[in-house]
C-alpha cells in the first residue's frame, strides 16, 4: 500500500511563520505567486542566481542575491520557480535545502488544477492499482516518492529518487539493441535520438521522428542532417489526423493551447506501417491521446514504450492503465532522472 503522508505545500506555506522567498523569475514565478495568492499567502522577497541580478525588480520586489536574503532573514522558506537538470544547479539547490527549506511546487505543464492531497485521495484507488502492479520494488519506491513530492514540494524526494545514468535504463529495462525501429514523438531537436544512438553506437534499423513546433523542427533537421535511416515529420502525435492549435512561444515545451498557430497532428497507426520496436512519447500532455493513436501498433507489434508521466496530474495513473488496457502483460517500470521539479519521471514498458 502506498505510504502518502505529506501535506499540501500550499497549506504549509500559508501556515508557516517563516518568510517566503521566491527563487527565480519569469512565467514559473508568476504562476506560483498567483496560486499562493489564492491561498491568501504573500511572498516576502524574490532572489535570483547572482549572474542574473542586475538591480531590477519583479512583481514589485527588488530582485536580491541569495547572500542578501541570508543577511536579511535568519531562516526562510525558499520556493523554487524554475526547472533545471543542470548538475551544478542541482547541487546548489541541494545545498540550499540543507541551509533552509527548499520547496518546488508542482505546477502541471498541461491540464487544469494542481496536484494536491485531495487530488490524490480522489484518485487513490487508481494510484494504488498502478503502484501494486509496477514491475519492481524500485519503481514502487520512486512512484511513492514522486507522489509525496508532488503534494509537499519537498525536493528531498527527488534527490532520493534519481536514476543518474539513463544508460542503465536503456541497458537493463529497455534493452536497446542495434536492430531497433524507433518512433520518437516529441523529438524536439533530436536530444533523445542522440541518447539512443550514442548507446547503440549508431546502430539501429530506422528512426521516425515527429516534432510539431516549426522552430524545433528546423533544429531537428539541422542536427540530424548526417543521420542515416531517419524519417522526419513536422507533425504532432495524436489519436487521429487533425489540425490543432499550439502555443506560439512554447519553444521546447511546445503544447496545445487555446490560442496560437495551427499544427498538423496524426495517429501513428495510420502514419507508420512497418514493425515498430520502440515508441517514445514526450509530447507535453498529449501522451494519452497519442497512446490511443498507437493502439493497433501496440496490439500488433508489442513495442517497448518510453512514456513521459509528468505533464498532467492524472498521467501517473491514466497512462499505465491505458497501456495495460491494450496489453495486460506489459511490465511497467517507473524511474526519475535528475530534474527539479519532477520532470523526467517516466514509464518504461516491456514484455
Amino acid at each position: 500500500m502506498l505510504n502518502i503522508y505529506e501535506t499540501d505545500v500550499w497549506n504549509y506555506l500559508a501556515d508557516s511563520k517563516k518568510p517566503i522567498v521566491i527563487y527565480g523569475m519569469g512565467n514559473g514565478a508568476e504562476k506560483i505567486i498567483s496560486i499562493l495568492k489564492e491561498y491568501d499567502t504573500e511572498i516576502n522577497d524574490i532572489f535570483a542566481s547572482d549572474e542574473f541580478v542586475r538591480g531590477h525588480s519583479f512583481q514589485g520586489h527588488r530582485v536580491l542575491k541569495y547572500s542578501e536574503v541570508c543577511k536579511k532573514y535568519d531562516d526562510f522558506n525558499i520556493v523554487l520557480a524554475f526547472a533545471t537538470h543542470l548538475p551544478d544547479m542541482l547541487r546548489k539547490i541541494e545545498k540550499m535545502d540543507k541551509e533552509h527549506s527548499v520547496f518546488a511546487p508542482d505546477v502541471p505543464v498541461a491540464g487544469n488544477g494542481i496536484f494536491t492531497k485531495s487530488f490524490f485521495e480522489e484518485n487513490k484507488e487508481k494510484f494504488e492499482f498502478v503502484y501494486k502492479n509496477l514491475a519492481d520494488e524500485e519503481s514502487k519506491r520512486v512512484f511513492e516518492n514522486i507522489i509525496n513530492f508532488k503534494i509537499s514540494g519537498k525536493v528531498k524526494y527527488l534527490y532520493n529518487s534519481t536514476e543518474a545514468d539513463k544508460n542503465n535504463i536503456y541497458k537493463d529495462i529497455l534493452k536497446l539493441s542495434s536492430k531497433e525501429t524507433i518512433v520518437d514523438m516529441g523529438a524536439y531537436d533530436g536530444d533523445t535520438i542522440r541518447e539512443f544512438t550514442a548507446y547503440t553506437n549508431g546502430a539501429y534499423k530506422h528512426i521516425y521522428a515527429l516534432e510539431p513546433d516549426e522552430k524545433n523542427f528546423k533544429k531537428l533537421k539541422r542536427n540530424t542532417i548526417d543521420t542515416q535511416d531517419i524519417t522526419l515529420y513536422n507533425l504532432g502525435a495524436w489519436n487521429k489526423k487533425d489540425t490543432l492549435t499550439f502555443s506560439k512561444k512554447a519553444g521546447r515545451n511546445s503544447k496545445l493551447s487555446a490560442e496560437g498557430i495551427p499544427v498538423q497532428v496524426t495517429d501513428i497507426d495510420s502514419l507508420i506501417s512497418e514493425k515498430v520496436s520502440l515508441l517514445k512519447m514526450d509530447i507535453e500532455g498529449a501522451e494519452l491521446r497519442a497512446l490511443e493513436g498507437c493502439e493497433n501498433t501496440i496490439k500488433k507489434y508489442n513495442p517497448k514504450l518510453y512514456v513521459c508521466a509528468y505533464h498532467r496530474n492524472e498521467d501517473m495513473f491514466a497512462l499505465p492503465m491505458k497501456i495495460w488496457e491494450y496489453n495486460k502483460n506489459y511490465k511497467i517500470y517507473f524511474r526519475h532522472s535528475p530534474y527539479i521539479p519532477a520532470w523526467e519521471s517516466n514509464f518504461y514498458c516491456t514484455l
